[in-house]
C-alpha cells in the first residue's frame, strides 16, 4: 500500500494542501496577534476589560461561520473550484492589507472589521476544499487525503500561534505582523494558482441570497439523511471538545502547572502533533478504506486520557514561587503523565475525527456536497460557542476547578461516544443504499457525478496532474 505523503507528488492535492495550510496559518497568526494585542495594549488604551475585548474577538471570527456557510456551500456547488478559490485568496489579500492598516495605525475597530472579513473569508472557502478532495482524490487516496489535511490544519495553526508570539518580541511587531499575513496571503494565492480546473457539481443551481432560508433549508436537507446528520454531529462534538480543552491551556499552564508561556506553547504543541500524527495513521489503521471502524477507539481515548488527566494532575505538588519554564517543570514528578495524557487526546482526537471527514465526503450526494460541508460548519460554530458556555457553567456556576472540568467532559464523551456509536450503526446500511441511488439519479440527470470509488464525470484528470 503506498505512503499517503505520495500525494504530494502530484499537483492535484498539493496545490489545495498548501492553499488550504497557508490559509488556516494565516487566520491564526493574525488572530493571535490580535490577542496578544488586545490584552498587552489595547485593553488599557480604550478602557475595556481583557476578557470582553478576547470574547469579542472570538465571536466575530466565529459569527460568519452561522451567517454564511450555507450561502458557501451553495457556491462551492455552482461553481467551478479552482477559480473560486482564487477569488478568496484574493478577497484574503484585501483582507489583510486591511488589518495591516489597522496594525500599523492602532485602528482597533478596524482590526475588528478584518477579523470578521477574515472569519468570511474562512467560511466561504471550508466547502471549497472538503469538496474538493473527493473529486480530485482517487477513492483509495481519501482516507489518506483527509489525515494529511488533518495535519496540516492541527501544524498551521500551532505554527500560527508561535509565530505571533515571536513577531510580539521584536522591537517593532505591529510591523513585522502586518508584513507577515501579507506575504503569507501572497503565497496562498500563488497556490491557488495551481489548483486543476475543478468542475462545477451543479452549476444550473440558482443560489438563494438570503442568509436565513438558505441555512434552515440547509439544515433540513442534512436532518433528512440520517446517517450524514450523525457524522456531522460527531464530527461538531470533536470541536467542543477540543475548544473546551484548548481554551483552558493558557490558564492550565499558568494556575495548576505553574507554567510560563514557554510551557503553554509546548503544551499546545504536544496536543497539536498528537492530532497530527493520529490523523496521518488513519490511512494504515483503516486499511486505506472509508469506514467509522476506528470511532469507537478515538472516542474510548478521549475520555480515558481526559480521566486520566484529571488523576495525574490530583497528585501533582508544584510549590513554586515564580512561573517554570519548560525544563524546570519536567524535573517535577508526575508531569510526565501530564504530558503524555495531552498528547494522547491529540492523537485520539485525530484517529476520531479523519474517519467522520470521510464519511461526510464519501455518503455526502455529490450534486449537494458543498452545501452539507456548510451545514457541518454551522454545527462546529455552534458547538464550539456551546463549549465557551460549558466551561463558564462548570467553572464559574458550579465553582468546579480545571481538573474537574476535564473529568466531566470525558464523563460526558462517554456518554456521547456511546450514543453516537448507536446512532450511526442503526443509519449506516440505508446511508450506502441512499448513496447509490443518488449517484444513479445524478448520472440520469446529466450532472457532475461523484462516487466513492467510481471513475467520476465532471471531477479532476488525475492521471496527468
Amino acid at each position: 500500500m503506498a505512503s499517503q505523503f505520495q500525494l504530494f507528488e502530484h499537483r492535484r492535492f498539493t496545490s489545495m494542501f498548501f492553499t488550504q495550510f497557508l490559509g488556516a496559518f494565516n487566520d491564526n497568526v493574525f488572530k493571535q496577534a490580535l490577542i496578544l494585542v488586545l490584552t498587552f495594549s489595547a485593553a488599557s488604551k480604550i478602557g475595556m476589560e481583557i476578557s470582553i475585548l478576547n470574547n469579542l474577538a472570538a465571536m466575530l471570527f466565529i459569527l460568519p461561520y452561522f451567517l454564511f456557510s450555507a450561502l458557501a456551500g451553495q457556491l462551492a456547488d455552482k461553481y467551478e473550484k479552482s477559480k473560486l478559490t482564487q477569488a478568496l485568496k484574493l478577497l484574503e489579500l484585501s483582507i489583510m492589507l486591511i488589518a495591516a492598516i489597522g496594525f500599523v495605525m492602532e485602528w482597533y475597530p478596524l482590526l475588528f472589521v478584518a477579523l470578521f472579513l477574515m472569519g468570511t473569508h474562512s467560511t466561504l472557502f471550508g466547502p471549497i476544499k472538503y469538496a474538493y478532495l473527493p473529486q480530485a482524490m482517487h477513492s483509495d487516496e481519501l482516507v489518506g487525503a483527509n489525515g494529511l489535511f488533518q495535519m496540516g490544519t492541527s501544524l498551521a495553526i500551532l505554527l500560527g500561534m508561535i509565530v505571533a508570539g515571536l513577531l510580539s518580541q521584536t522591537a517593532t511587531p505591529l510591523y513585522w505582523v502586518s508584513a507577515c499575513v501579507i506575504v503569507i496571503a501572497i503565497l496562498g494565492y500563488i497556490a491557488s494558482r495551481f489548483i486543476p480546473l475543478t468542475p462545477a457539481m451543479q452549476p444550473s443551481l440558482k443560489v438563494n441570497w438570503n442568509i436565513i432560508t438558505t441555512s434552515v433549508a440547509t439544515i433540513k436537507y442534512l436532518y433528512a439523511l440520517p446517517y450524514l446528520f450523525f457524522v456531522i454531529i460527531g464530527n461538531s462534538w470533536f470541536w467542543f471538545y477540543g475548544a473546551t480543552f484548548l481554551t483552558q491551556t493558557p490558564e492550565f499552564s499558568k494556575v495548576i502547572l505553574h507554567g510560563n508561556e514557554a510551557v503553554v506553547i509546548l503544551l499546545l504543541t504536544l496536543f497539536s502533533v498528537g492530532v497530527a500524527i493520529g490523523s496521518l495513521l488513519c490511512k494504515t489503521l483503516t486499511k486505506n478504506q472509508v469506514s467509522l471502524r476506528l470511532l469507537p477507539f478515538g472516542s474510548a481515548g478521549l475520555s480515558i486520557f481526559a480521566i486520566d488527566l484529571y488523576l495525574s494532575l490530583s497528585g501533582l505538588s508544584i510549590a513554586a514561587t515564580a512561573l517554570l519554564g519548560v525544563t524546570e517543570l519536567t524535573q517535577i514528578a508526575g508531569s510526565w503523565r501530564v504530558f503524555f495524557d495531552l498528547f494522547m487526546l491529540g492523537f485520539s482526537g485525530g484517529i476520531y475525527i479523519v474517519p467522520l471527514y470521510a464519511s461526510m465526503q464519501a455518503y455526502a450526494p455529490p450534486s449537494h456536497r458543498a452545501r452539507v460541508v456548510g451545514a457541518n460548519n454551522i454545527f462546529n460554530a455552534l458547538f464550539m460557542v456551546s463549549s465557551a458556555i460549558f466551561a463558564i457553567v462548570i467553572l464559574n456556576a458550579f465553582k468546579l476547578s480545571l481538573p474537574q472540568l476535564f473529568l466531566v467532559s470525558g464523563i460526558l464523551n462517554l456518554l456521547f461516544g456511546t450514543f453516537l456509536y448507536i446512532k450511526l450503526n442503526k443509519h449506516a446500511k440505508n446511508a450506502v443504499i441512499q448513496n447509490q441511488d443518488t449517484i444513479y439519479q445524478d448520472s440520469e440527470n446529466d450532472q457532475t457525478k461523484s462516487t466513492l470509488g467510481t471513475a467520476e464525470q465532471g471531477a479532476v484528470d488525475t492521471d496527468n496532474i
